[in-house]
């Protein structure tokens, strides 16, 4: 599905990223962890055709969406041929209701406002609300809402649950257990290592933009030299 090789990408004269390899399989759930400045949300942008905006570019490397290139697609492209993105921040549109947000970018599929309302309820309460006159907790609900109502085949979370009060945080991740049984494919970013290890298929740990280690949660669980060295588990 997804397919990054040696992927290399500067901000200005800065190189962010060095070396990231990855993949992601069909229904497959894959973590992206490391330390903060390590080059997890440069990796995102660079997958999401996003870079530019902020004054960066890919360097070098390879990255494929159902073996077609991305690189140098505009990110709308890139979003139409199946992959959702809910980003660092949330970026919610402030003065649009929560329909209107959800409604925005949808693609027709299986998830529609129904659909959605069901899987967060709090969403269908405040569906008329902007967005600015919602909580932390529920902007994520809407940020994630609004990346499903794309009908991704791959869907990007970045820092999914960071800042969000306990209770919300364990609805989130009850969703994406979910959204894992469903079959959907997940590229994750989140520090919560208990929860991503219990979730996810796979991870990759990048350091100073490179990848340095990949495997599985058994794997990550029986190297604590790891999680020290890399995570500062």
């Amino acid at each position: 599905m997804l397919w990054i090789e040696s992927l290399a990408a500067a901000y200005g004269q800065s190189q962010a990223l060095q070396d990231v390899s990855l993949a992601i399989e069909t229904g497959e759930v894959v973590t992206l962890l490391g330390r903060n400045g390590m080059g997890k949300t440069t990796t995102v942008r660079a997958i999401m055709g996003m870079l530019g905006p902020v004054g960066g570019r890919v360097t070098g490397g390879r990255i494929a969406f159902d073996q077609a290139e991305l690189v140098g697609l505009a990110s709308h492209v890139i979003a139409r041929r199946g992959i959702g993105l809910v980003p660092e921040g949330r970026q919610v549109f402030p003065t649009l209701s929560v329909e209107e947000n959800l409604i925005a970018t949808a693609r027709p599929g299986r998830w529609d406002l129904d659909a959605i309302y069901a899987l967060f309820p709090r969403l269908r309460e405040r569906r008329a609300n902007a967005g600015r006159n919602l909580s932390g907790g529920e902007q994520q609900m809407l940020a994630i809402g609004r990346a499903l109502m794309t009908n991704p085949r791959l869907l990007i979370l970045d820092e999914a649950t960071e800042g969000l009060a306990p209770l919300i945080r364990a609805e989130i991740w009850a969703v994406l257990e979910r959204l894992k049984g469903e079959g959907q494919a997940i590229l994750l970013i989140d520090k919560n290592l208990g929860a991503v290890m219990r979730l996810a298929d796979r991870h990759v740990i990048i350091e100073r933009g490179r990848t340095v280690w990949t495997g599985d949660s058994a794997a990550l669980a029986a190297a604590p030299h790891l999680r020290e060295q890399y995570l500062h588990v």
